[in-house]
């Protein structure tokens, strides 16, 4: 259930302007009814500022009157038509210096362990460019010496669940059951 906002201001405010009963209160704003109780006693919320639900949109006064004629009914909060915020997605994200460096690491083990990844998809989870793991590809990195293939995991430049997220989509995109991929992988 949603509260309103602010609900102990709000429910200070039902219990000074309505004859709502405490447990009214309470369940609306998300409350206790002892704790209701102690705010119409003053021994809670003293000197809190009263927030008015009607006035801000999360109740109607036909809402209210038909509560209070009816003591077993409860209060609903009104439908707001303000769209909620939509989650943004996760940008590139930073990687310290002293992790940069594993990055070629990390990439050679993903081309050799997982060959059915795009330079796009190794790209977006490791964090690094297109170019940067063609030149790991075909050994033209001016590291290509000192590389040693390390699992990104390990590594901490992803999560074992973005991984496998990214290894599943590629195989659906291939064409490849993924326990046909366990079965090639213990035989080879």
């Amino acid at each position: 259930m949603t509260l309103p906002l602010m609900p102990k201001a709000t429910a200070v405010w039902l219990v000074e302007n309505t004859a709502l009963t405490f447990q009214q209160i309470a369940d609306f704003c998300g409350l206790h009814e002892l704790e209701v109780q102690a705010i119409a006693d003053g021994e809670v919320a003293a000197g809190m500022q009263g927030w008015d639900p009607v006035g801000n949109g999360q109740l109607t006064r036909e809402e209210i009157a038909r509560c209070e004629a009816d003591p077993d009914a409860r209060l609903n909060l009104v439908k707001s038509g303000i769209p909620l915020p939509q989650a943004k997605g996760k940008g590139p994200r930073y990687t310290p210096i002293s992790r940069r460096q594993d990055k070629p690491n990390a990439i050679a083990w993903l081309i050799r362990s997982h060959p059915e990844l795009s330079d796009a998809q190794v790209s977006k989870l490791i964090g690094t460019t297109k170019p940067t793991i063609e030149k790991i590809r075909d050994r033209s990195h001016p590291e290509s010496q000192n590389i040693k293939p390390q699992h990104p995991v390990t590594l901490g430049l992803c999560t074992q669940m973005e991984l496998d997220a990214v290894v599943a989509r590629a195989q659906r995109a291939k064409g490849i059951h993924p326990a046909a991929a366990e079965e090639e992988e213990t035989a080879a």
